[in-house]
């Protein structure tokens, strides 16, 4: 029997983080779900999750796991779909340390992906946006910081771990403004700045003090801002901001759906998938069709450019006399 907590430390401190060169934000997704099911596991043989061994988390245990997430916990299919990547992203890496385990891990990756709906991509309106970047009291520092995150989170399509890692040396002024981002899979990309995010941007740092912290944004201790403390800022303002638009009150305002709706508006704007796709960092042109989906105008322009099949007229003809009885007699 072998121990699982020295193999699960390599993973997570020397094979991600060094091999595969993971980013902090896979590496905090990968330790989150292992805990689950480490806690699961533990729990479920009566011992401490120091004591587990590889062997015990067999397939048929990493199944009750998957179903104790959707059923136990209320996880979505996706969220189910995304555990399960962690577990064999795990798996792989033993399969090279411990050949014993070789059938128990060809096991576990079997267990197949949950099939999801490809729903529409939720966005705001040009109107709700406006709203809820108005929504921040500019006459107060805090509300000076929101201000400058709800513009540049709109503003740069940028989902809510770029922007609370940005850091001051990313943003530039000069010849200039733009915005330097590392995102997702270590791709960077420069984003030019808007006018008025610049404007919001300058407020903030006018009013950022020195501190050691090289974060572009801090929350309320001096410290970076966190993915969670966002959220709380988020809410809070698309709350204050349904006030004075009340379609706002029927949507779920997360930070994606900044990162949706600045896609949505480049889209209908430049009509062009392409430049969304740089815009947002994406690895392929097939992360950013789901736009092309969801924007009515793509296929109102097909229906205008192409003419509708005519019908050609036809001829009446009365039924036969001996079927039309035959009918009438059953």
């Amino acid at each position: 029997m072998t121990a699982l907590a020295p193999h699960l430390t390599a993973f997570l401190r020397q094979h991600l983080p060094e091999e595969r060169r993971a980013s902090p934000a896979t590496l905090d997704t990968y330790a989150h779900a292992l805990r689950l099911l480490v806690c699961f596991a533990a729990e479920r043989f009566g011992i401490r999750p120091s004591r587990l061994e590889v062997e015990q988390l067999d397939a048929s245990l990493v199944l009750d796991f998957l179903h104790h997430l959707e059923a136990g916990r209320k996880n979505s299919a996706r969220t189910r779909n995304a555990r399960l990547a962690a577990v064999n992203a795990l798996f792989r890496y033993l399969e090279y340390r411990l050949p014993s385990c070789l059938d128990q891990a060809q096991r576990i990756h079997a267990i197949p992906v949950k099939r999801t709906d490809e729903t529409l991509v939720r966005h705001m309106t040009r109107d709700e946006v406006q709203a809820l970047l108005d929504a921040p009291d500019p006459r107060t520092p805090t509300g000076v910081r929101d201000r400058a995150m709800l513009h540049l989170a709109f503003a740069g399509g940028l989902r809510v771990s770029e922007l609370v890692g940005l850091r001051l040396d990313q943003l530039h002024f000069t010849p200039e403004p733009m915005l330097h981002v590392i995102g997702k899979g270590r791709r960077e990309r420069i984003l030019p700045l808007w006018r008025e995010t610049t404007v919001a941007l300058r407020a903030w740092l006018a009013l950022r003090d020195g501190r050691q912290d090289l974060a572009l944004f801090l929350n309320a201790a001096g410290h970076a801002m966190t993915r969670a403390g966002f959220e709380y800022i988020l809410a809070k303002h698309a709350a204050a901001a349904a006030r004075k638009q009340p379609s706002l009150g029927t949507k779920r305002i997360t930070p994606h759906i900044l990162r949706h709706s600045c896609a949505m508006h480049m889209l209908q704007a430049t009509r062009d998938i392409r430049r969304v796709s740089l815009w947002l960092g994406h690895a392929s042109l097939q992360s950013t069709e789901i736009y092309l989906r969801a924007d009515p105008t793509e296929k109102l322009e097909v229906l205008t450019a192409v003419a509708p099949p005519s019908l050609r007229r036809g001829q009446f003809r009365p039924p036969d006399a001996l079927i039309a009885l035959l009918q009438e007699s059953r």
